[in-house]
């Protein structure tokens, strides 16, 4: 283990912006399918990768509101993807003890692949590992309007909508703030990606692709962050 990272200051919940698929791809002279695959196994290899090193949260970024746009075909076969994989998993998350919850418009998603994301989350309900939330359909303004219809419908909302009473109205109020944010394949943008949760996160962004990925480049990543002074608006250390 790398004696420069301090397991006591790793961050608590990691976002993935999991960037890079399609340019792995093109590069190997593949088509964009095997990218995706490839992605996969990598998403795979950094989540245990996050169980082993202590994070307590990951969100992975699987498949955002605008993800739609591209082409019907390679959206058919990521939607084959999670279909194939969401069970399958099964022994993975048995064996490392994790949970699996699911952020973004369920109800927008093939009817197939809503059981199976439901499934999921009820088998591993019970586990007490890292936690993955995977953002499936998901958008961080969409996130938004469909917590305010939320909170605009409860009958028993408080009078005061306050930044902690609004968090209740999240896809996932349970999970903590952002403290690190990951971004791959050498962009530096958040793509619409958990904007209430990373409003103080660490940003670190990562030349390699995301079929690429392995437990160096997230050590590395935690390593990165135990070097931030965070200060939450505030002046200390300075």
């Amino acid at each position: 283990m790398d004696s420069s990272w301090n397991p006591a200051l790793s961050p608590t919940h990691v976002g993935m912006i999991m960037d890079g698929n399609g340019r792995w791809a093109r590069a190997q002279g593949m088509a964009r399918s095997e990218g995706h695959k490839e992605g996969l196994k990598a998403a795979k290899r950094v989540t245990k990768a996050a169980s082993d090193l202590g994070v307590k949260f990951l969100s992975l970024y699987v498949f955002s509101t605008e993800n739609w746009k591209r082409a019907e075909q390679e959206v058919s076969f990521l939607m084959f993807l999670l279909k194939s994989h969401l069970l399958k998993e099964w022994d993975f998350y048995r064996d490392n003890r994790i949970k699996v919850v699911h952020s973004g418009y369920l109800e927008g998603l093939p009817k197939d692949v809503q059981a199976d994301l439901l499934q999921v989350q009820h088998d591993t309900a019970h586990f007490d590992g890292l936690t993955v939330n995977l953002a499936i359909n998901y958008g961080g303004q969409d996130e938004i309007l469909r917590a305010i219809k939320r909170w605009s419908a409860d009958p028993q909302k408080p009078q005061e909508l306050t930044a902690g009473t609004f968090k209740n109205y999240l896809d996932q109020p349970q999970l903590p703030p952002v403290d690190l944010m990951v971004r791959t394949a050498g962009e530096a943008r958040l793509s619409n990606f958990l904007l209430w949760q990373s409003v103080y996160a660490e940003y670190y962004f990562s030349p390699k692709l995301w079929p690429d990925w392995n437990e160096t480049d997230l050590l590395e990543a935690l390593r990165a962050f135990n070097q931030r002074h965070r200060k939450f608006g505030g002046l200390h250390g300075e």
